[in-house]
């Protein structure tokens, strides 16, 4: 299979020219040439991994995938009909799941739009899964912009995806083969990726937490996702890649866990007195007002537990 040199020239010559500087595709051509040696022109395909590898693959990549599986059906749903396969893939560019439509499973197999496959940006250059990791940012990747001339075919919509430990964990993508579709359509499919991401980051951290309430950051409505997990003890002890930015946290939260009110600029008891009017409060609130009831869960008499309502001048139920 020849491939034409026009598409290769045009990079190089973007290349040359500086455009590196104010162009993020133009900055990854350069990176694809200059950095990982790649020719442009090189009728290549993506490498695929051992089942071994995969299998390995698949295994780090677990919360997440276990995390993922009813939003990537939802955006399967959204994206499917016109045309384009949804890949979520680990953070060396290896999509470990996927979906498609079967009738479609040819042409994305053909080129290597498939589990196992590796899409790092050293080994494919230009792309949205691997530009995507290397940038560690949203990234649209349409048509002729990609690196190599064989996936100048090719429509890709990234975002990165962070564990419950806020660092990158993968990139999820939706990728077209089709001719038709426009750039604009690419921007809508791009945004609803993006929405999606932050919708697997979140239950991804639910579940690393589920013991933990998850509270929003308050404040934080321009950081979505910004989530942080509150033990029994109201100690932030997990929190998403968004809390960490808006909060300024880093490093292990739950190796030194802090007041979740003195991070969230919320009231609460100070002293023991205050805290002890706040468990009295709760358990009475549980047990529906009956005294006895609040009683017997806090493991005191009814007497003891009268005496602290009187002095906590906490009122009883009519």
């Amino acid at each position: 299979m020849t491939i034409p040199r026009s598409h290769a020239d045009r990079v190089l010559a973007a290349i040359r020219a500086g455009e590196a500087t104010h162009s993020r595709i133009v900055a990854s051509w350069s990176r694809s040439a200059e950095l990982y040696g790649l020719d442009a022109g090189a009728p290549m395909k993506p490498q695929r991994l051992s089942e071994q590898e995969f299998r390995a693959a698949r295994e780090r990549m677990e919360p997440i995938i276990r995390a993922a599986g009813t939003s990537l059906d939802d955006l399967f749903q959204a994206v499917g009909g016109v045309g384009c396969c949804v890949l979520m893939a680990d953070c060396d560019g290896v999509p470990v799941e996927r979906r498609g439509k079967p009738a479609d499973d040819r042409d994305f197999s053909d080129w290597g739009l498939w589990t196992a496959t590796r899409w790092g940006e050293a080994e494919m250059g230009t792309n949205a899964i691997g530009t995507c990791l290397s940038e560690q940012r949203p990234t649209k990747v349409h048509r002729d912009q990609h690196f190599l001339a064989r996936n100048a075919a090719i429509s890709c919509m990234s975002a990165p995806l962070h564990g419950a430990d806020g660092k990158l964990a993968g990139v999820l993508d939706v990728s077209s083969c089709r001719a038709d579709l426009t750039e604009a359509l690419a921007e809508l499919i791009a945004q609803s990726v993006a929405q999606t991401a932050r919708r697997i980051e979140a239950e991804t951290f639910r579940l690393a937490f589920p013991l933990a309430r998850i509270v929003m950051v308050p404040g934080a409505e321009r950081s979505a996702g910004a989530l942080v997990a509150v033990d029994a003890d109201d100690l932030v002890v997990g929190a998403t890649r968004g809390a960490r930015r808006v909060l300024g946290l880093s490093g292990d939260v739950a190796a030194a866990p802090r007041p979740a009110a003195d991070l969230l600029g919320l009231q609460s008891a100070e002293t023991l007195d205050q805290a002890e009017r706040g468990v009295l409060a709760r358990a009475l609130a549980r047990a529906d007002g009956n005294v006895s009831a609040a009683a017997r869960g806090l493991g005191i008499s009814r007497a003891t537990m009268h005496r602290k309502l009187l002095r906590q001048r906490i009122a009883l139920p009519e």
